[in-house]
């Protein structure tokens, strides 16, 4: 089996998470520069088999697309154009903040430690790509 990708993407900072290659854990990978994203996924796709890419799909509370979704429309499209031999798809992305913060609370770090956003979006992006990986086994 090849593994799955998951992107929180981000104005800034864009988290990335990985799964095993027997897709059964989804682990934190890396926080990349947005604008530095699609060359590093391509660059890690020709290192490793990747089966897809999971993209957090940002929606408000109320089920509505925020600001953010333009942007990642955009990045979709550019590699839905540029690299079709990897499909990549949305997942709801709601909450995943806040269940990252939480996570890094239940596992004592500090909270200066906390206050690392490029952890807050790796952490994100994992939980993202459990999420996405539990969904599929139901």
């Amino acid at each position: 089996m090849a593994r799955i990708l998951s992107v929180d993407y981000g104005r800034k900072r864009t988290g990335i998470a990985v799964t095993d290659p027997l897709q059964i854990i989804a682990n934190g990978l890396v926080t990349v520069s947005t604008h530095e994203l699609f060359d590093f996924l391509k660059g890690y796709i020709e290192k490793e088999d990747v089966e897809r890419i999971i993209i957090g799909e940002p929606r408000r509370m109320n089920g509505e697309m925020s600001e953010n979704w333009t942007r990642v429309e955009q990045f979709i499209n550019r590699w839905r154009k540029n690299m079709p031999q990897v499909p990549i798809e949305t997942y709801d992305e709601r909450f995943t903040s806040v269940l990252a913060h939480r996570a890094m609370i239940d596992v004592g770090l500090k909270k200066k430690e906390r206050q690392n956003k490029a952890l807050v979006d790796e952490i994100s992006a994992t939980i993202i790509l459990q999420s996405y990986l539990e969904s599929k086994r139901i």
